[in-house]
C-alpha cells in the first residue's frame, strides 16, 4: 500500500471507528493525530528519498525515529493500537496488510490519589472568597461531582440537565464506545449543585442544555475543567499535582478502602474489564492489612491471650 492510497483509507476508518464502533471522542481524536503524524512522517521520508515508500517499510522507519526520539512507551503502545486497528478495518474490506504489530510492555504505574483529609479540605475547608474565579459554585460542584462520582473529565463535560435525577441522586453517563451507565451521587453533592444552579447558573431553557457552562455560556470543554482542578492545587497543604484523573483514582482508592466490592467499583467507573480496576487494589493493600488484622478472629483471639 502506498501513501495515496493509506491517506484514502485513513479517511475511511476514521469514519468507520466513529459511526460504527462508537470510539469515545478522545480516542478518535488520538487516532487522528496518530495517522496525521505518521503520514507527515511518511510524506518527509519520500520528499528526503525521492523515492515512494511502501507501508511495511515506512512503519519499521517510523517506529526507529520513535525510538532514537526517546517516545514514552505508551505512545508507542496507542500508535500500535491504532494501526492494528486500521489492519482490522482493512480486513473487514477484504484487504490483509499483515502488519504483525506488538504493543510494548509498558510497565505499570500506581495510582496517585488525594487523601481522605486533602480531599475534604479542599471540599469544605476552601472559601468561595478564596477561589480565583468568578464562578466558585459552579467550580466547587465540578470538584464535588469528579470526587463523589469517579467519572472521566470528558464524561463531566457532557452531562446534560435531562441525565441528572436529583430525586434518586443519579447521572446517566454516556461513556467510553457509546456505553451508557448510572452513577450515584451524595446530599452533599446534591446540595451543592442546587447551590449552582440558583445562585450561577442561568436558568434552563432545554432539557438537552450542558450542566456546566463556561462564561460564554457554552459548554464547558475538558482543558477547562482541568485549570479548575488545578485552581484547587494551591490550597493542598503539600504542594502536588492534582487533575480530574487523580480524583478519579482518589474516589475509586477509597471505595476499596471502605471495604467496597471490586466488581461494584469497576460498574461505577464504567471500566469494561475488571483488570483495569485491580490497580487499585494494590494501593488499598496496606489499609487491607490494617483491616485483617482488626478483624479476623485468629487476630482477636492472639489479643484477648495477651
Amino acid at each position: 500500500m502506498n501513501l495515496s492510497a493509506f491517506t484514502e483509507r485513513c479517511e475511511e476508518f476514521l469514519v468507520y471507528i466513529d459511526v460504527e464502533k462508537g470510539v469515545s471522542s478522545n480516542t478518535l481524536k488520538s487516532y487522528q493525530l496518530d495517522l496525521n503524524q505518521f503520514i507527515q512522517f511518511w510524506k518527509q521520508t519520500e520528499k528526503k528519498s525521492k523515492k515512494t515508500q511502501q507501508l511495511k517499510v515506512i512503519i519499521e522507519r517510523f517506529f526507529v525515529n520513535m525510538y532514537h526520539k526517546n517516545i514514552s512507551k505508551s505512545s508507542v503502545a496507542r500508535k500500535i493500537s491504532c494501526l492494528n486497528s486500521f489492519e482490522k478495518f482493512m480486513l473487514t474490506q477484504g484487504i490483509n496488510l499483515k502488519l504483525s504489530l506488538q504493543r510494548p510492555k509498558i510497565d505499570k504505574k500506581l495510582p496517585i490519589f488525594l487523601s481522605v483529609d486533602e480531599i475534604f479540605h479542599l471540599l469544605d475547608k476552601v472559601s468561595n472568597e478564596a477561589l480565583p474565579t468568578s464562578y466558585p459554585e459552579r467550580d466547587k460542584t465540578i470538584l464535588e461531582f469528579l470526587y463523589a462520582t469517579g467519572i472521566r473529565c470528558s464524561e463531566l463535560t457532557h452531562i446534560t440537565i435531562e441525565d441528572l435525577d436529583f430525586e434518586e441522586k443519579t447521572i446517566l453517563i454516556k461513556g467510553k464506545g457509546s456505553r451508557e451507565r448510572i452513577v450515584l451521587f451524595g446530599e452533599k453533592a446534591k446540595k451543592q449543585a442546587l447551590i449552582y444552579l440558583e445562585k450561577e447558573r442561568i436558568k434552563p431553557q432545554s432539557k438537552q442544555e450542558r450542566f456546566f457552562l463556561n462564561n460564554r455560556l457554552e459548554a464547558m470543554s475538558s482543558r477547562a475543567i482541568q485549570r479548575i482542578i488545578e485552581m484547587f492545587r494551591k490550597f493542598l497543604k503539600i504542594e502536588r499535582k492534582i487533575t480530574p484523573h487523580k480524583i478519579r483514582h482518589t474516589f475509586a482508592t477509597h471505595l476499596l478502602n471502605q471495604g467496597v466490592d471490586l466488581r461494584v467499583v469497576q460498574e461505577l467507573l464504567g471500566h469494561k474489564t475488571l483488570s483495569s480496576t485491580e490497580k487499585y487494589t494494590h494501593v488499598s493493600t496496606p489499609h487491607l492489612v490494617q483491616m485483617y488484622d482488626t478483624f479476623h478472629p485468629i487476630n482477636k483471639m492472639i489479643k484477648k491471650e495477651e
